[in-house]
């Protein structure tokens, strides 16, 4: 009867605990900016597309996460660089990242700004090319106006003769 009353509590133990573990979700922009002392100097998780260039100081580098709202200045060892092929331009999507680190709402070792010193990176989408396609309906608007003005501009020369 004791044998299987302590398997039953270490069972209900076990389901107990592994229920209340689970993996960090992420934050978003809004939510660390809004609530940046309550997330200071605490690892968080923060995901959002690599925008801009990887700007390389030393041994680290920044790269800029935007999650739709904001973007954040992520701090990282050159070794994390590796997961970061895009950063977003005008012709270019960039890699959807998982960043988690610790997020400082007043780095003292950055100037006082708010960024998150990363600890680990994960790439959850790659970035690619983008082909921009001419709006067909615009063009045509555009190429109305011009002969409109060239009309306008025949018309006030002929008036001036």
């Amino acid at each position: 009867m004791r044998a299987s009353t302590f398997c039953m509590v270490v069972l209900i133990l076990g389901f107990w605990l592994s229920s209340s573990v689970c993996s960090a979700q992420p934050l978003s922009s809004s939510e660390l900016i809004t609530n940046a002392k309550k997330y200071d100097g605490k690892t968080i998780v923060y995901e959002g597309e690599a925008v801009g260039d990887i700007m390389r100081r030393g041994n680290y580098a920044w790269i800029n996460i935007l999650d739709g709202q904001n973007a954040i200045g992520v701090w990282l060892p050159l070794s994390l660089v590796k997961e970061v092929s895009f950063g977003s331009g005008y012709k270019e999507r960039g890699d959807g990242i998982e960043i988690t680190g610790v997020f400082h709402n007043s780095c003292l070792e950055h100037g006082g700004d708010l960024d998150i010193h990363a600890q680990a990176v994960r790439k959850i989408a790659s970035g690619r090319k983008v082909q921009e396609r001419l709006n067909s309906g615009k063009k045509n608007l555009a190429i109305i106006f011009l002969i409109i003005l060239c009309l306008i501009w025949i018309l006030t020369l002929l008036k001036r003769k």
